[in-house]
């Protein structure tokens, strides 16, 4: 690679351009643009968050201030805040959620290793949940939450081989996260989790009818009656593991089958859990493995607050905010798919750290995340996927 090019640029270079192209064409994103077409807003989005500005004021600011080397960055030219404040909250967002869901396709297949704790697990395992940003009601009138107060929400489901998100839907805060099983494209064979959020009959037997399977966390008014046991070995923390059929009208209604039903109890936190299942083949401690994966994709929730720019969103309106939170994602995306281009040791925090202070270095890339030069010291929670490597 040149290596007179800015890191920066060179980043950029690995971006697919026609891709990207074709998902501008689909909105026509372009049309009557003449100084900030949907190419260079998403450059100068994607340099924010990677940089770590804190808004469009700042961002046009600092890119004002390297007019000289904006070319050689890979920026068309820098405009003012008023012009891509106008741009974020007018050119389609879904131009960049298509985008996001193509780099989603793209980076998958590169991981393929599951979580330790799933090892001999073969079935795709994906994790169901959303995480809630505050905004200003006063300012953002559309994104209504409890209480109320102004909520918008990122309904997400991730894949626990390399903790990709597959499926992305954002909403307002009063959005039932039980309605993001609707929205979802259910893979056959594959493995759901979720939590106590997600319990709707209904959804589930779909799911369960789709030849998908599901774990699940039991209510505390679960109503039942026990159809068959199978033997626990009690020193393991099992304490039941049942076959039940639900004995509430409307329930029984909605999921006719039997359910799988296993008692858990985590001697470390001295609780105990419930959960459900509609696989009958796993044995019971690899159920209760899977839910405790589900963690995860709390991990990730907090990776992106605080490594991405998304706790202050820069624009008020519906558009503005999908297309700050795709492109986000994009860079999320794009860093993952660094680190496997460049067999990196370093994790995606560390690689997003790096570029963040490399932007206008002129160091071959592939040279930057090939060998650990530099000792990060980086807490234990931070570090996603500790585990997993990414």
């Amino acid at each position: 690679m040149n290596t007179g090019k800015y890191i920066f640029a060179q980043v950029l270079s690995l971006i697919n351009r026609y891709e990207f192209g074709k998902c501008v064409d689909r909105y026509n994103g372009d049309y009557r643009t003449r100084e900030l077409n949907c190419w260079n807003q998403f450059v100068q989005l994607f340099f924010v968050q990677l940089t770590g500005r804190n808004g469009i004021r700042d961002i046009c600011l600092c890119l004002t201030a390297h007019k000289s080397q904006l070319y050689h960055l890979g920026i068309k030219q820098s405009v003012d805040h008023s012009t891509l404040a106008r741009a974020n909250e007018n050119r389609d967002w879904r131009i960049y959620a298509d985008f996001g869901y193509y780099l989603i396709n793209l980076v998958k297949p590169l991981y393929t290793e599951n979580h330790p704790l799933l090892s001999g697990i073969d079935e795709d395992i994906l994790v169901l949940d959303s995480t809630t940003i505050s905004v200003s009601l006063t300012l953002m009138d559309w994104a209504h939450g409890k209480y109320s107060r102004g909520a918008v929400k990122m309904h997400t489901l991730l894949d626990l081989r390399g903790s990709i998100p597959t499926f992305i839907h954002m909403t307002d805060g009063k959005y039932h996260d039980v309605n993001a099983l609707d929205e979802i494209e259910i893979v056959p064979g594959a493995i759901y989790v979720m939590d106590k959020a997600y319990i709707d009959f209904g959804r589930l037997f779909r799911l369960a009818q789709s030849n998908a399977f599901f774990v699940v966390r039991a209510k505390s008014n679960l109503k039942f009656k026990a159809a068959a046991s199978r033997k626990v070995d009690k020193t393991t923390g099992l304490r039941c593991d049942q076959s039940i059929r639900l004995t509430m009208a409307k329930s029984r209604k909605q999921y006719p089958e039997k359910i799988r039903h296993i008692k858990y109890y985590d001697s470390e936190k001295d609780i105990t859990l419930i959960f459900m299942t509609n696989n009958f083949d796993m044995v019971a401690l690899e159920v209760t493995a899977v839910y405790k994966s589900r963690w995860q994709i709390e991990v990730f929730f907090k990776w992106i607050k605080q490594n991405l720019q998304v706790k202050t969103l820069w624009g008020h309106s519906e558009n503005a905010v999908k297309t700050h939170l795709w492109i986000a994602i994009c860079t999320y995306l794009t860093v993952a798919y660094l680190k496997q281009q460049f067999r990196s040791p370093y994790s995606v925090y560390e690689m997003t750290q790096i570029l963040g202070i490399s932007t206008f270095a002129k160091t071959p890339v592939n040279e930057l995340f090939t060998e650990k030069h530099i000792n990060l010291n980086i807490k234990e929670q931070l570090n996603l996927f500790n585990n997993s490597e990414l």
